[in-house]
């Protein structure tokens, strides 16, 4: 979300609930009741016996596990010697903050291009691209030595993925309103893909890889896109005036894709294959940022506009715990240490940085960071490859 537009957007955001609940046949106070009661325990699917990936990707390990590789501290041998660091872009200071997650100490400040959005590791886990969005570049960062390499010229990168197979990369050219496929590795382009809706920014990959939902924050749509032929194949527009959808992110047995909104204040959940009209689900004001746990049972969810993070269980299909920052806050964007027992999060209004304990919801520390940080990587992360914005990995 571009900071000019989010602090008008989210005092609007309890106005936006209560329409949308009216026009779901019920009041705030019955959904958000209703979402924090614990179900019933979901009788265990049938595994299927394998998964016709898109070409070129690595094997499913799992059928009915999508983070299956992602397993507390199974670090791929390619980052296994890489130092542990978070790295924070600070979109209003134009720099990104390097803090030791041991000390909660900043302990390096790199100077990268205009307006750095976020940190995306590469699908080969390489590298880390910061994303400057108005600077119109990706900067480079070595993973093993922390530094900073030469910018490539990339216009318009407010966000960026990697496809399963690792061919392309993908840029959300938020204002441009394009995808565009690019080289992986040498980011020139392949494929620019138009799209009718605004402000496309988040996105993640179906189970097979062979499609991917995308989030258009200003306009209040949801694409899905053909991975292999690289183009739009169907579209639909939220149902709410003023939707503002964010981080997406698919359930561990790749059925469901779960849509945080802003201004809703919670979660649409949709099949993706048949990519029908979603189910909401109320969580916090500004709800934002999403991320798995590392035994893939819960999903953390950052509620920007109330300083808390609610939390998702998979098996229930509900809310079973929220957390409060003890001091507010504006936690964001960001992503769960390599043990699983961290959650790292940026306060984007609060120049800071927060570090949430997975097991109790304690707040841990509070890092000052430049202004306006965003969306931060923990890095390394469990995964054999990366499909980019701050770490989803495979």
């Amino acid at each position: 979300m571009h900071p000019t537009h989010a602090r008008a957007l989210v005092a609007g955001a309890a106005l936006a609930a209560l329409t949308l609940l009216s026009a779901c046949g019920g009041g705030t106070r019955h959904v958000k009741d209703e979402a924090l009661v614990s179900k019933p325990p979901v009788p265990p699917r049938v595994k299927k016996a394998r998964v016709d990936g898109l070409p070129g990707m690595p094997p499913v390990l799992d059928p009915s596990d999508v983070y299956a590789a992602d397993r507390p501290n199974r670090l791929s041998p390619v980052v296994k010697d890489f130092p542990s660091r978070v790295y924070v872009p600070n979109t209003d200071s134009d720099t990104v903050s390097v803090i030791d997650p041991k000390t909660y100490e900043v302990i390096d400040t790199i100077p990268v291009g205009r307006q750095p959005q976020h940190v995306v590791p590469s699908w080969d886990l390489k590298t880390l691209w910061v994303n400057d969005d108005k600077g119109n570049t990706l900067t480079p960062i070595d993973p093993r030595t922390g530094k900073a390499g030469r910018q490539v010229d990339v216009h318009d990168p407010y966000n960026l993925y990697f496809t399963p197979h690792g061919r392309y990369a993908v840029v959300m050219a938020s204002l441009d309103r394009e995808l565009v496929f690019r080289d992986a590795h040498t980011m020139k382009t392949v494929k620019t893909v138009p799209v009718s809706c605004a402000g496309v920014n988040h996105a993640d990959f179906s189970l097979d890889g062979r499609y991917f939902i995308v989030s258009c924050e200003f306009s209040g749509e949801l694409l899905k896109v053909d991975t292999e032929q690289m183009k739009v194949i169907d579209q639909q527009k939220l149902p709410l005036d003023g939707a503002m959808p964010q981080d997406v992110k698919v359930s561990p047995d790749g059925r469901r894709f779960y849509v945080a909104d802003m201004m809703a204040n919670g979660l649409w959940i949709l099949n993706g294959d048949t990519f029908d009209r979603p189910r909401f689900l109320y969580t916090g004001a500004g709800a934002h940022g999403l991320y798995i746990s590392r035994d893939s049972r819960e999903m953390y969810i950052s509620n920007r506009g109330e300083g808390s993070i609610s939390v998702f269980d998979f098996s229930q299909r509900g809310l079973t715990k929220k957390w409060h920052l003890p001091d507010g806050g504006s936690p964001d964007m960001g992503g769960v240490s390599a043990d699983g027992k961290v959650l790292w999060l940026s306060g984007r209004y609060d120049s800071e940085v927060y570090a949430i304990d997975t097991r109790t919801g304690a707040q841990l520390a509070r890092i000052p960071v430049g202004s306006g940080p965003h969306g931060l990587a923990v890095y390394p992360q469990p995964g054999r490859y990366s499909l980019g914005h701050t770490g989803i990995f495979r």
